[in-house]
């Protein structure tokens, strides 16, 4: 990656060079948050789903930031959730009227999705989706569950907010969860005035993560379910806009993989200023990242052994900067990512993902 890092500091070139407007779409997820609680409201979701505690709860696993952001859900139900949370790429054969299936997708045309929903309401289980509100699903979930449909127009890699809100609002709903949505809201709003494009990178956390990771090969390891989601939605969001491999996995994983985890303590400090690029290996070296979202002494614990094991790695907990719960820690990690991954992509050259996205008109 050849990286114009002068772009990120000069506002005037970074606006011009954002013809599709992404960054102002990633600044955008506070309102995807607010707009799905509003929709939510407005339909009544509480209300459909105050029916009892669920058998189970099912989250459907589709393409795109779906993948990520059902991992996220499970990872924060986890702890405390009294019923079970079943992952899975289709609505399970034993769905049934207990049961309640929750889906995330930015594809009208989910034809699979739209099948499974059918079949779950047909059943007689409580279905809620979040996506267009034209296509297969719309049509199959027409009056037998609750459509949470887009009100902010953003491109498909930036509707991680709106999924994550969906989500928070269906499992507060079932009383598996007390998440703090408007809060999550607020302080996605807050980040996205830290990651604002006029921000010099040294005041700019999404800046500064950017350069930390430019020509390296990033390596993001979760100490914590919630963070290690959170890392594999950075991976995406790092290959779609910025065409960037990422490895994303827990950090425990990390150590099962002898070879890449000494590669990572020999190479994860900054570059050697007196290195001869004439003679030395000049390829990508590693960047790990540790990334924190659960808080408390097992947490604290975590941070402090994976810190000695890596001196050089770099360890970015939201906990110790905002105030919040572990879904608002979350959603802020993941917008940061998100906005880093559009700064790389446009000081590189190297957007992918972002052509077919043109920007609401007054």
């Amino acid at each position: 990656m050849v990286l114009d890092d002068a772009l990120l500091d000069d506002p005037a070139r970074l606006a011009e060079a954002d013809t599709t407007g992404l960054l102002r779409a990633a600044a955008m997820a506070g309102a995807q948050v607010r707009s799905t609680t509003e929709l939510a409201a407005d339909i009544e979701l509480a209300d459909r789903l105050d029916v009892g505690r669920p058998r189970a709860l099912v989250l459907v696993v589709r393409p795109g930031v779906g993948r990520a952001l059902t991992k996220l859900l499970a990872a924060l139900l986890a702890p405390s959730c009294p019923v079970p949370v079943v992952i899975s790429d289709a609505v399970p054969s034993w769905i049934g009227a207990l049961d309640v299936v929750f889906a995330h997708t930015d594809d009208p045309a989910d034809r699979e999705l739209a099948a499974g929903v059918e079949r779950a309401a047909r059943f007689g289980a409580g279905v809620v989706v979040s996506g267009p509100q034209e296509g297969p699903v719309a049509a199959a979930i027409a009056g037998k569950g609750a459509l949470l449909t887009p009100r902010i127009p953003v491109p498909p890699e930036l509707t991680f907010s709106r999924g994550l809100a969906a989500g928070l609002l269906t499992a507060n709903a079932l009383g598996l969860l007390v998440a703090d949505v408007e809060a999550l809201a607020d302080q996605l709003d807050a980040e996205a005035e830290r990651g604002h494009l006029g921000r010099d990178s040294f005041a700019n956390p999404a800046k500064a993560l950017a350069l930390r990771l430019a020509d390296r090969v990033p390596m993001l390891w979760g100490l914590d379910p919630a963070a290690v989601a959170v890392a594999e939605h950075a991976a995406y969001e790092l290959g779609a806009y910025a065409g960037m491999v990422c490895d994303a996995a827990h950090y425990r994983q990390a150590l099962a993989r002898p070879a890449l985890h000494r590669a990572a303590v020999v190479n994860s400090g900054e570059q050697d200023i007196f290195a001869d690029p004439d003679f030395d290996d000049v390829g990508p070296k590693p960047r790990v990242l540790l990334l924190a979202v659960h808080g408390g002494p097992t947490a604290d614990a975590a941070r402090y052994e994976a810190s000695h094991t890596l001196p050089g790695a770099g360890t970015i907990a939201p906990g110790d900067e905002i105030p919040g719960d572990e879904p608002v820690r979350a959603g802020v990690l993941a917008l940061r990512f998100e906005l880093a991954a559009v700064y790389l992509g446009l000081a590189a050259g190297s957007l992918g993902g972002a052509g077919h996205y043109a920007p609401a008109t007054a």
